[in-house]
This record gives structure tokens, sequence and C-alpha cells, in this order.
């Protein structure tokens, strides 16, 4: 193998077009950039440059040299990005669950890129707290109460669950009272709150499903109940798009069927160096949530 840094220099030479510029991006002398890519010639044994008057030029060697090392380079800083998003000055990383992110997260990131330019994110996706002591993100948006000793959680959202389903299904069963739901199927979804607990809650502890159909996102349990698969217990945050659209109803709609809880919490990575970045999405998040009644 060539030496890195004759394969750093010829690559920002052949990149840029220039000795000059190759050097001044890499912060050398232009006869520094000379010598390590007449170092990497000697050890190719091949003409990477024609100097004409001045001038340097790729050879046909050095034009298909420099296309396959500047794909390895890429892929050398995609690998790195991975494992250490926080290394990349003008990148941001956001660690949420699968649901939040689809139904929520990215319908309106559209509005926070238009207003921060050039910037790339990341969305990484939990599926347990123990990954949130890693620390590789930015910041972190989980579900429920973050279980950690090495970050704070900020409350965030507070949800309204409650039972919803197809204006189908409500029809079909007949669901008029909460004593109905006895006639259905229940759809369980990994959230705050399960069917017993609930039926617990607003005093009908005695209320069994006819069937049940277990799924561990709330993504995955919305469309099983715009499917007519069931009545879902679920969070009318995540559920707004299916609701304002008619696709679900809360066949219930009184407040004593349904329960209110902060499940949604920020953390701050202590790790993350682009606090600038940090504080603009944590003010467009805290906006976005307060313009749409979430908090």
């Amino acid at each position: 193998m060539p030496s890195l840094k004759s394969l750093r220099a010829f690559e920002a030479a052949s990149r840029l077009g220039s000795f000059a510029q190759g050097a001044q991006e890499l912060s050398v002398t232009p006869s520094a950039i000379s010598h390590q890519i007449h170092q990497l010639e000697d050890f190719l044994g091949v003409k990477l440059f024609e100097r004409l008057a001045g001038r340097t030029l790729l050879t046909a060697e050095g034009k298909t040299y420099a296309r396959e090392i500047e794909h390895a380079f890429g892929i050398i800083s995609a690998a790195t990005h991975l494992v250490s998003p926080q290394s990349q000055d003008k990148s941001f990383v956001i660690a949420t669950g699968p649901s939040f992110a689809v139904k929520w997260l990215q319908p309106r990131l559209p509005g926070f890129l238009n207003s921060h330019p050039g910037i790339g994110i990341r969305i990484s996706t939990l599926s347990s707290q123990d990954e949130l002591d890693l620390g590789q993100f930015d910041v972190a948006i989980p579900y429920w109460p973050a279980h950690t000793s090495q970050n704070k959680a900020q409350p965030l959202i507070e949800e309204r669950l409650r039972p919803l389903c197809s204006p189908a299904l409500a029809e079909q069963k007949g669901l008029k009272t909460i004593s109905d739901l006895s006639r259905v199927t229940l759809i369980h979804s990994a959230n705050a709150l399960t069917w017993t607990e609930y039926f617990r809650a607003i005093g009908h502890q005695n209320i069994v499903g006819d069937n049940g159909l277990w799924l561990d996102r709330s993504m995955m349990a919305i469309e099983a109940a715009v499917n007519g698969l069931g009545v879902v217990l679920e969070s009318e945050f995540l559920a707004r798009k299916e609701l304002e659209s008619g696709e679900l109803i809360a066949p219930f709609e009184d407040d004593q069927h349904s329960i209110k809880a902060t499940t949604y919490f920020l953390i701050k990575s202590p790790k993350a160096k682009n606090t600038s970045m940090i504080a603009a999405f944590t003010a467009w998040l805290e906006k976005e949530i307060k313009a749409h009644g979430d908090s």
C-alpha cells in the first residue's frame, strides 16, 4: 500500500485541479504536495500528472487512479460518519423511535432543512433504552421515561390515548358503549398503556376482547386499525393524520374514555460538538409541537 499521506495529496490535487489548491486545502506547501505525488508515482511506476509550462494535467492512468481513490475516500468518510456521526461539523444525528420518526418527525423535517441549508441529518431509530447510554446522537427523543444515569430527560410531549378504529368497523360492530369492545379484536401495541391498564383506569376492568392482535410498533397498529382489523388503543398524536382524514375515528369521544400521559422526552447528548445546531433544532422542535397542540 502507498502511504496515506501521498494518497491524500494526490486526491486533493486531482480533485481541485492543481498542486497549489490541494496544498491550501491540506494546509501544506505546494512543494510538499509535489514531493508526495512524486513518491506515489515512484511507488506505482506510472506518471499520474503531466507537468507542462507550470500546469499539471492528469494522465490517463492518473484519471483512472483519481476516480478510484476518490471513491475509496468516500467509503472511508461514510464509515467514519456511520460510527462517529459527531465527527462531521455539519451533520446532525437524531435518535428516536421508528413510529415517531415516520408518523411525526419526517413529514415536518423539510421545514427545518429549508431553514438550515448545507447540513446533513441522520435519523437513527432506537430499539431499547440501553442504546441511549452509547451516546451516538446529538439529540434523542425516546418514548416513555428515559432510564439512564448519563442523560437528563426533558418532558416533551403529552399524549392522549384512547380506543380508535375505522368507521366501517364501528358501524359493523355497533360500538356505542365501552362494554361493546368485548365483541371486537383488540389491537395491542408497544405504547405507554396496555388494554388491561386502560380498562382498570376507566373502571371497566372486566372487559376482555373477542380476539387479540399484538404488534410491536405503533405505526403498524394504527395501520391495522385503518384496515379494519380491530380497535387499537393508541395516541391521537400519532394517529392525527388518520383521524383528520376520517380513516380512523374515536367511537367513544368523551374525555372519560381517554388517558393522558407524558410519553416523549428530549435528551441532548453531552458529547455533541455542534451545540448551536442542537439549540436550533430544539427551538424548531418545541415550536412545531406547540403549533400542533402536542405539548
